[in-house]
């Protein structure tokens, strides 16, 4: 059984800032590619309007670059 390294998954709540892109739509938090098993339920952003999204669980910021 091969697994991917977990060196190439983001650690979830590390950072507050992330700047996401469309290819990320729908925005959510954790995001794909991130650990989940230490990290809160998965809730999803609104983004597109406004640009700005934060996170209620761990208050993550994201902003939607354009």
């Amino acid at each position: 059984m091969t697994t991917e390294p977990a060196a190439k998954l983001i650690q979830p709540n590390a950072q507050n800032q992330y700047t996401v892109t469309a290819a990320d739509l729908p925005l959510s938090c954790p995001m794909p590619g991130m650990h989940l098993w230490n990290s809160h339920p998965k809730v999803f952003l609104p983004i597109e309007k406004t640009g700005w999204a934060k996170c209620p669980y761990c208050s993550a910021e994201y902003t939607l670059s354009r």
